[in-house]
């Protein structure tokens, strides 16, 4: 069974495939706070996505997480620390790139299995 979740013209927010969401670069909305409060903001659409399809953060399999500035990444960790389930920990690469918007300190991209 193939999905399409919060489908666009360019992309979707999620697809899932054999029992696995992916979950495309989730960005933060409001860009006036600061590295902490947009991770926050990027993990609570995570948290959306994958109610969607009846997972939860216990599931991600992996993360990848881009920073506009590698100096934020003590201030992406406070944010990511409190949203993970200790003992649950995914699979995780964190980057310094230069992102699609110069607002955007953080996007997250996940993969995460369906219970």
């Amino acid at each position: 069974m193939f999905e399409r979740y919060d489908v666009g013209p360019r992309m979707s927010e999620m697809t899932v495939h054999n029992k696995v969401a992916y979950l495309s670069g989730q960005i933060p909305e409001d860009t006036s706070e600061d590295i902490t409060g947009q991770t926050r903001q990027v993990l609570a659409e995570i948290d959306r996505l994958l109610a969607l399809v009846a997972s939860d953060k216990q599931h991600v399999l992996r993360a990848e997480v881009y920073l506009a500035d590698i100096g934020d990444f003590a201030g992406m960790n406070a944010a990511w620390d409190e949203w993970v389930v200790a003992g649950m920990t995914p699979a995780r690469a964190t980057v310094e790139a230069k992102l699609a918007d110069p607002a955007w300190k953080v996007e997250i991209v996940i993969t995460a299995a369906l219970p």
